[in-house]
């Protein structure tokens, strides 16, 4: 019978961390675009190349990354990359009560923040796995998920409000803060952690660099869902700009029914994540990657049959429900799965030059998108990327290679790992 497992004191702290930075990220949602059009008036295509400007180039800053942290402690590295975020981020709200705030740094901000995400997911990712065992990663990414999900459906509501009542920049104190707290929890973390490889060397190179990439692309699993994840998050994430001119500007939604379209379906997070592990348990791994890896790509063509109507309004929500909650049991069991097939010493190169990826493909198709939009329309260019995501299961490896098994806990460690309650 399931039940809930317990993964030690050290992850419940991790797990701490993680969920305070979370709701910062939720409240502080869309928080940089809010600031730029109320205190800076700028303009649509200002606000659209700060958000996809901060995505590329943070990502292309981030490359040097993965080499530098692999052979050092994780724990320092996400420490330093949380009191980065912080400053960066407070720098804001005191630029604007000096009256000097500006569009470039807004940007510089932007670009730091993504820089310090991406070098903070690969090393949190990598200290994940010294701290769980193999059979417990799929809690442990479970939890990670729904706690991203519950950060979403009540963050952007409260954010928004607080802006309201208290000003444009008072999201960002928050999220700052937020930042701030997740290094006092990771700080707070005693257990020892596990020295990087000694027979390995921390001198960089550029074939150090690449190193991440060149794993992937060996890999004959890893490879296929490497570039089927840039491809359904580029289309899926570069139309949600393109729905929200389609709803409040052609379609005149209220703003009300337009944050209730895309808050409710979240709750699909909540209840996929919480079912990741049992359905993973009871079909296996293999069938869970390849059946909701398939049904989160088939959801986000029913956006483009939307209509100025309550039945427009619940194709919306049913069809984001639906994609949430695929792609919710998906996740958590591909990182997962993507951990436990990946070398100890390869880690941090590995998921750097994942998110560097998966950051730029966004970026990419993003733009490109917005370009299509303009010379055609914003439904023309939603149903386009809902045909091809249909296209996009074929990229999903026909068979999954299991992972390696685990290696033997010490008889020192067990107990660590039988303690309290779980992160995330």
């Amino acid at each position: 019978m399931w039940r809930r497992a317990s993964l030690g004191r050290a992850f419940g702290w991790l797990w701490a961390a993680y969920a305070v930075s979370a709701y910062g990220t939720g409240l502080g949602f869309g928080a940089f675009s809010v600031v730029a059009i109320m205190v800076l008036n700028a303009s649509s295509a200002e606000v659209a190349a700060l958000s996809s400007s901060g995505l590329a180039i943070g990502a292309l800053v981030a490359v040097p990354l993965g080499p530098w942290m692999e052979f050092r402690a994780k724990r320092p590295v996400m420490i330093v990359m949380d009191v980065v975020r912080f400053a960066a981020l407070a720098s804001i709200p005191l630029a604007y009560c000096l009256g000097a705030l500006s569009f470039a740094q807004l940007l510089v901000v932007s670009i730091v923040t993504a820089a310090a995400k991406i070098a903070f997911t690969a090393a949190s990712g990598a200290y994940l796995k010294t701290i769980v065992p193999a059979d417990g990663l799929l809690v442990a990414t479970s939890r990670f998920e729904s706690t991203t999900w519950s950060a979403t459906i009540i963050g952007p509501p409260v954010g928004g409000a607080a802006i309201g009542l208290l000003g444009p920049v008072t999201t960002v104190v928050v999220d700052a803060a937020s930042y701030l707290l997740s290094a006092l929890g990771i700080i707070a973390i005693r257990k020892p952690e596990q020295p990087p490889n000694p027979g390995k060397t921390s001198t960089r190179r550029w074939s150090d660099i690449v190193e991440g990439w060149r794993y992937i692309l060996a890999h004959h699993t890893l490879r296929r869902f490497f570039f089927n994840t840039m491809l359904v998050n580029g289309l899926i994430m570069a139309t949600e700009p393109l729905l929200s001119v389609l709803m409040l500007s052609h379609l005149r939604f209220p703003v009300w029914e337009f944050g209730l379209a895309f808050a409710v379906p979240c709750i699909g997070g909540l209840i996929g994540s919480r079912l990741a592990r049992r359905i993973a348990s009871h079909c296996g791994e293999h069938t869970v990657l390849r059946v909701f890896g398939t049904l989160r790509a088939c959801w986000p063509l029913g956006l483009a049959f939307i209509q100025p109507s309550l039945a427009g309004l619940v194709i919306v929500m049913v069809t984001q429900f639906g994609l949430i909650i695929c792609a919710s049991i998906f996740n958590p069991v591909f990182a997962a799965y993507r951990l436990n097939n990946t070398d100890t010493d390869r880690h941090a190169r590995v998921l750097t030059a994942w998110s560097i990826s998966t950051s730029t493909s966004i970026a990419v198709i993003t733009m490109l998108w917005g370009l299509l939009a303009q010379l055609t329309s914003p439904r023309t260019t939603i149903a386009l990327a809902g045909v091809l995501l249909l296209g996009t299961p074929f990229l999903l490896p026909r068979h999954v290679t299991m992972p390696k098994p685990a290696s033997p806990i010490p008889p020192n460690e067990e107990s660590d790992l039988s303690g309290d309650r779980a992160r995330a």
